[in-house]
């Protein structure tokens, strides 16, 4: 699978290139255009996302997000997961899964499930994001503090922590509201440059 895109970061479109029988799970309502040819199934009922298959000489399939902003590759290589903000995933190939139980996710939001999950896995994950992307590069030791609307993506190789911002105030583990994101480096963090709210 190659990802191509274009008309970024403002209104972003992924042009995910298939060889012959590879497969893209993306939404229905996110295609645009595809190549003759390409096939769509849905993997469940109602508004369940679709699968996309190439047919024999592989196609493509053009996804844009429902809202204006960026889209993006993100490259897994079989080593370090990430975590992602809930609802940012575009396109999903097979070969990256989704991990609803990893423990490092269930230690930060408990039996709730939050506003982020984790992929593991080798290919691209496509994310779509609120405005464009920037990548924080964090030295050894260093420590910033994001707020969870404009967190993206991290990797398992970053130290975080979720914090309360007023201890009294309200707070939501499943839209970050009222909660802060500590991360230490080394490592980098994806953010988006406007508010998922």
């Amino acid at each position: 699978m190659e990802v191509q895109t274009r008309h970024t970061p403002t209104f972003g479109v992924a042009r995910i290139v298939l060889s012959q029988g590879e497969a893209v799970e993306a939404g229905a309502e996110t295609m645009i255009a595809s190549s003759f040819g390409v096939s769509e199934s849905r993997t469940g009922r109602g508004k369940g996302p679709s699968v996309f298959t190439a047919p024999e000489g592989g196609g493509w399939i053009d996804l844009a997000p429902a809202h204006p902003g960026d889209v993006y590759p993100l490259e897994f290589d079989g080593g370090a997961g990430w975590s992602v903000a809930r609802g940012r995933v575009l396109a999903r190939p097979a070969t990256v899964r989704a991990d609803p139980a990893w423990p490092a996710l269930q230690s930060l939001f408990g039996s709730d499930s939050g506003f982020l999950e984790h992929f593991s896995g080798t290919g691209q994950l496509v994310l779509s994001t609120n405005g464009p992307v920037d990548a924080l590069q964090l030295a050894a030791g260093e420590i910033v503090t994001v707020r969870p609307a404009f967190v993206l993506a991290y990797p398992d190789s970053i130290q975080v922590r979720l914090r309360a911002l007023d201890p009294v105030g309200p707070q939501s583990v499943r839209s970050g509201e009222g909660l802060a994101l500590d991360f230490a480096g080394p490592g980098t963090i994806l953010i988006q440059a406007r508010s998922r709210a």
